[in-house]
């Protein structure tokens, strides 16, 4: 068997010291191993405001300098961090996820371009938002004025999400960033679907709703 390294995640100093969520991990982990045990094993206690993950980048040069596979286990809403999925892109050395055992490079590359694509879009939104607040008038940096435009940020973000179905604001990212790299409809279609996207209607994502969310987005 190969060495692996298992990287778990707690949000909380309290949690990871309580082993509150991190025995399900662990649980994950051996069940992933067939009963085997890890190598070494990487706790990461997460605040929820930091993006530091000292633990991620001591599991993948333990696993790099033996030539190992850094386990994960529990990538979920990882897949939609920046930060963390491309310091497992860019780390060379081989994963696998227990909780989604088919993610590859492929997959987290794909992941990558998601959360790229949104983070830039939710910046020229805001700066978008505080233009048109300004031109109207308004004084901008004060708390009063903070205050209202995040609310007014926040209802339209609920708004938005109320309309769209599941990954279906997700799918759409990708297939814009994928159809400007050139990708074609029908392969951005098999890469959906193998990322486990549904379309609005479930099932998986053929070459022509591929295309017709490509013009629902660009009209």
């Amino acid at each position: 068997m190969p060495a692996y390294f298992a990287y778990y995640r707690v949000s909380t100093q309290k949690q990871g010291s309580s082993g509150l969520g991190l025995e399900a991990q662990q649980a994950a982990v051996r069940n992933f191993l067939q009963g085997g045990q890890p190598v070494g094993e990487y706790v990461e206690v997460e605040s929820g405001k930091k993006n530091q993950r000292p633990q991620l980048l001591a599991a993948i040069a333990a696993a790099r300098a033996v030539g190992g596979i850094l386990l994960i286990a529990k990538l979920d809403r990882l897949s939609r961090n920046a930060g963390f999925i491309l310091a497992l892109r860019d780390s060379g050395v081989q994963f696998a996820c227990c909780d989604m055992p088919d993610a590859n490079t492929l997959t987290v590359g794909l992941f990558a371009v998601i959360a790229q694509h949104e983070r830039e879009t939710i910046s020229q939104r805001t700066k978008d938002a505080l233009k048109a607040k300004k031109a109207r008038g308004a004084r901008l940096g004060t708390p009063a004025n903070l205050t209202e435009e995040a609310r007014q940020l926040g209802l339209e973000a609920r708004q938005r999400n109320a309309r769209e179905h599941g990954g279906i604001r997700q799918a759409t990212a990708l297939i814009l960033a994928r159809r400007a790299q050139g990708v074609s409809c029908e392969r951005i279609a098999e890469e959906l679907n193998a990322l486990g996207f549904t379309a609005r209607r479930g099932g998986g994502f053929s070459q022509k709703q591929v295309q017709r969310l490509v013009n629902r987005a660009t009209t």
